[in-house]
């Protein structure tokens, strides 16, 4: 994390009187912070970065993505009482956050392996606004893609600019971009899926398709000699819940908003234990 980003959030959540903080005599302390349910653990860095900043010393053996168990220690930490008392909720809230996220990745990526091992679960641009950056990386840590950070990763025609240019003209525009970024088109049926892979994109994004029709796209790619020539991605509408239906279809990759936006936080405290 950068210490501009630090900063930022400390003051978000210090304000201009810290009154909680200070009426306690700041002295050598020491605590602990463990989870309280069994969790992917993801956030370690950032709640790091804002121990050192506050001069607190944290220690842990674990790394993004680490599985724990109910009731295991995250970091041991050591510094002055106020310090510390002004880590807790921001480092927690990374902590939980991330760790909701990442484990609910996790289980999404374990349920598709049933099935596949080499479809990809990813995330999308659904994050939190200033967050993307902690919340992408959090699905990493779970196993998950992290899809396109921003808009300019990739090339990505959506169904608006379908609508406002046609499609056999977005993808020419697009191609006249760089060389360097990957073009991928939304569709919602099974001839423009085809002609998008004969229009020669590299990525076709199948949209609030059911898993019957992605089936059926994906036999009608590889009847025509054009499965092998582009990455096909199945979104909107996928859940935990159903997931199961669409990791049985074969496709390349599975795009999930919900990996973030329904995520629960993991439950995890911070107790003074000297």
């Amino acid at each position: 994390m950068l210490i501009k980003e630090v900063e930022s959030f400390i003051e978000e959540d210090l304000g201009y009187d810290d009154v909680s903080c200070t009426i306690v005599p700041d002295k050598p302390a020491e605590a602990i912070i463990f989870t309280k349910e069994d969790c992917t653990v993801a956030g370690i860095k950032e709640a790091e970065s804002i121990f050192c900043y506050l001069g607190i010393q944290a220690e842990t053996t674990l790394k993004d993505g680490d599985r724990l168990k109910e009731g295991e220690i995250i970091f041991r930490v050591k510094g002055g009482a106020v310090s510390i008392l002004r880590a807790e909720r921001l480092a927690l809230n990374f902590l939980g956050h991330l760790s909701g996220i990442a484990t609910l990745t996790r289980a999404c990526v374990d349920t598709v392996r049933k099935y596949s091992v080499t479809t990809r679960v990813a995330c999308t641009r659904k994050t939190t606004p200033g967050l993307r950056k902690f919340e992408k990386l959090a699905v990493a840590a779970g196993g998950g893609d992290t899809h396109r950070f921003n808009l300019s990763d990739s090339v990505m025609i959506k169904d608006n600019h379908v609508k406002l240019m046609g499609i056999e003209a977005a993808i020419e525009a697009a191609k006249k971009t760089s060389f360097t970024r990957k073009i991928e088109v939304e569709v919602e049926s099974v001839e423009n899926a085809v002609l998008a892979a004969e229009l020669g994109v590299d990525i076709i994004m199948l949209d609030n398709m059911k898993p019957e029709a992605i089936q059926k796209t994906l036999q009608t790619l590889n009847r025509k000699g054009l499965r092998d020539s582009v990455i096909v991605e199945a979104s909107g509408g996928i859940s935990q819940e159903n997931l199961e239906s669409y990791a049985k279809t074969g496709v390349d990759v599975i795009s999930m908003g919900s990996l973030i936006h329904k995520s629960r936080w993991i439950d995890m405290s911070l107790e003074i234990v000297k």
